[in-house]
């Protein structure tokens, strides 16, 4: 499966290739883009390295700071739109800070020696593989009977199609005994 998506990817890659290089009239000679774009790549990278002022520029962190993702982000968001994020989430932020609080009072309940035992730490790993494998087993049988019950839902309406043509065909045969007198 994945070999075939790969050959349907290199398809439309070539076709891709073919549309952009047939125009220029380079028909003569097929150029693969990738192979292109990693001379270029390679071109541009021993160009910065030759150079001392691209190597400090390489270096400073306000150019790593331009180019993370989340620089637009902050650009694009104002602080004041960011505290209306914050205000319309307070409620949230709060039950989640006292959820947290109560974590770390239990932490030392947590961290008990009761709890640290060996032998129900097996009890329990195995509980739990036991646990995976029955919901295993749960998600097939509710699979089976899903496709149990359009199985029968199929045949009831096949059924009911039955009995409404059988129906159908009695009345046209009834019908011209309804209009003779009876003897």
């Amino acid at each position: 499966m994945e070999g075939g998506g790969l050959q349907d990817l290199d398809a439309r890659l070539q076709a891709l290739e073919k549309r952009v290089y047939s125009e220029r009239g380079r028909n003569s000679r097929p150029v693969k883009c990738a192979e292109s774009l990693a001379r270029i790549n390679t071109a541009l990278a021993n160009t910065a390295n030759k150079r001392e002022r691209v190597k400090i520029l390489h270096k400073k962190e306000d150019l790593l700071k331009y180019l993370d993702p989340q620089f637009t982000a902050h650009i694009a968001v104002p602080d004041a739109m960011k505290l209306e994020f914050i205000l319309a989430e307070e409620d949230f932020l709060c039950s989640q800070a006292a959820l947290l609080e109560q974590v770390n009072n239990l932490q030392p309940l947590l961290d008990s020696n009761h709890i640290k035992v060996p032998e129900l730490t097996t009890k329990v790993q195995r509980l739990s593989q036991i646990h995976i494998k029955q919901n295993g087993q749960s998600e097939e049988l509710s699979a089976e009977v899903r496709r149990l019950i359009e199985e029968y839902n199929k045949m009831m309406f096949l059924l009911s199609k039955q009995f409404t043509q059988w129906d159908e065909t009695l009345r046209k045969l009834e019908a011209p005994k309804q209009g003779q007198p009876i003897e």
